[in-house]
């Protein structure tokens, strides 16, 4: 049982995949794509293939959903933008955001409406956000005579990406890895995508970056249990067991790290800790 342990959940797309992925339906994929607000290439069937920037569009769309902008306002708003002969030719240049149930567009002065055009009042710094992971959603502020906090929707942060990678992995394991990169590039310290793009490597065979990441999760997280594990299991494919060893001990809550430590010691006719680890493997439930 020296398996990683798997992670909870050329770049183009079919509709099918964008929909199990984005979470609307393949009609509203498809009608992002001829209503000219994504630009998917074609297949060899001249089926829709869809890039990152298509996705990243589309996840953003997902985001006005979820906060509470109706689906038929969003496609009219992300329509209207397309349309506007101000306005950048790829609407993920635009900084898109939600306020209330209506869509806005931002810019360093003002907030205006995405359906009517109109101003609202300049924008302070409330809404900016600061540094570090941009949040997917902040609580709206009910009840008051203020504008409501606006929510960035048009960018990934790294925690979308690496979201995403899982998701990836649920339709298509080979096409995760870029997904952890991209999330990776905009947080180095997102130990969690280091992890999961080091279990690919150690999947693919390739030990020396999978323990190359495996480093740098515990440079960020230093007790996180599931790269301490891994690692292990590198070390015993290595067959450098007191390595290995030293990472199971520190991975006191994966049942499959204690199965392990039960095999080793055995191996080496320590019975009384290959039983002790074997009875907390069952403990943790392990079967």
């Amino acid at each position: 049982m020296r398996r990683a342990a798997p992670h909870k959940a050329a770049d183009s797309y079919g509709t099918r995949e964008v929909a199990d992925l984005i979470g609307f339906s393949r009609d509203q994929v498809r009608r992002f794509a001829r209503r000219g607000i994504v630009h998917p290439a074609r297949g060899v069937r001249a089926e829709y293939r869809f890039s990152f920037q298509d996705m990243a569009l589309l996840r953003s769309a997902r985001r006005l959903v979820d906060a509470d902008v109706p689906v038929r306002r969003v496609f009219e708003a992300l329509d209207r933008l397309q349309r506007r002969d101000n306005v950048p030719p790829s609407l993920s240049a635009l900084r898109i955001a939600a306020e209330g149930s209506t869509v806005v567009v931002r810019d360093d002065r003002t907030v205006w409406e995405a359906l009517s055009g109109q101003c609202r009042l300049p924008l302070g710094r409330e809404g900016s956000g600061e540094g570090g992971r941009p949040s997917a959603a902040k609580p709206r502020e009910q009840g008051t005579g203020r504008m409501a906090t606006v929510v960035e929707i048009n960018t990934l942060s790294s925690d979308d990406w690496y979201n995403l990678g899982l998701d990836m992995e649920e339709v298509d394991a080979s096409r995760a890895p870029e997904a952890y990169r991209r999330s990776i590039a905009l947080d180095p310290a997102n130990a969690d995508a280091h992890v999961n793009l080091g279990r690919l490597y150690q999947i693919g065979g390739d030990l020396k970056r999978a323990k190359r990441h495996y480093r740098r999760a515990l440079e960020s997280a230093p007790e996180h249990e599931l790269a301490c594990y891994n690692m292990g299991t590198v070390f015993d494919e290595l067959e450098e067991s007191d390595l290995a060893l030293d990472y199971y001990r520190r991975a006191a809550s994966i049942p499959d790290a204690h199965y392990n430590l039960a095999r080793i010691f055995g191996l080496r006719g320590d019975e009384l800790s290959s039983l002790r680890h074997l009875k907390r493997y069952r403990q943790l439930g392990g079967t």
